[in-house]
């Protein structure tokens, strides 16, 4: 355990393979703030299409980044937090596959990577929080008291992807086909690849239940930290 007195837990990990939905379940569990790291790619990817910026120009998404608030606030009726991006409620767009696919986009630049990681250190330094993303536990805290590396094959994640966004008009294929270009961009990009840290505990959740997910997860936080579930 850090110095901090209460933990900061990251998790990471492919598209599709659960990560929100454990941050979810893991925060109110023991009483923990979730920063949602991948929600504040997508807000500001809507930003960058919105103002019509091509998402490959660098520049210009790096000149976006200076304008741009993003806040997470703690959503009592949902297990998400209301995204405010620039002080406009944008959560509901967030989860429209074209913002899905822009966040993948303008995440590979490290002009932009670099400056979401300095926002989520400081919004995550003090402890009392659990993060995931793709590059929680090697790059934006590395000294996460608990890390967890959350993975399934890759047709599971595109079934779940898929299911999901009911609303979405594509197929389980077309879902799926998503899922590996994501993961193709994501393990390749020049600017904090995803890969698991090296202390990472690897859960494998092709097989299991979401139940079984979370227990997992949930012993491991005590056994890490000590700390007990408060509700």
């Amino acid at each position: 355990m850090s110095a901090r007195q209460r933990p900061v837990v990251a998790i990471d990990g492919p598209a599709g393979a659960g990560k929100s939905t454990l941050a979810a379940f893991l925060a109110v569990r023991f009483g923990l703030l979730n920063l949602e790291t991948g929600a504040m790619y997508r807000a500001f990817a809507l930003k960058a299409l919105e103002q019509e910026i091509p998402l490959d120009n660098a520049d210009a998404l790096e000149a976006l980044t200076a304008g741009t608030t993003i806040v997470l606030e703690p959503n009592p009726k949902e297990i998400r937090n209301r995204v405010l991006l620039d002080g406009r409620d944008v959560t509901a767009r967030l989860r429209d596959s074209d913002v899905a696919e822009a966040a993948s986009r303008v995440s590979v630049h490290p002009a932009v990577r670099a400056w979401m990681v300095s926002r989520q250190r400081g919004m995550g330094a003090a402890g009392g929080v659990v993060m995931e993303g793709r590059d929680i536990g090697t790059h934006v805290f590395p000294d996460a008291d608990v890390k967890i590396f959350l993975d399934a094959a890759p047709d599971v994640r595109g079934q779940r992807r898929f299911l999901q966004n009911p609303g979405v008009e594509r197929s389980a294929a077309a879902a799926a086909a998503e899922v590996r270009d994501r993961d193709e961009r994501d393990r390749s990009r020049a600017a904090s690849p995803l890969v698991p840290a090296a202390d990472a505990v690897h859960l494998d959740t092709t097989a299991m239940s979401l139940e079984e997910v979370c227990a997992a997860a949930e012993r491991l936080v005590v056994e890490k930290t000590g700390f007990a579930p408060v509700r």
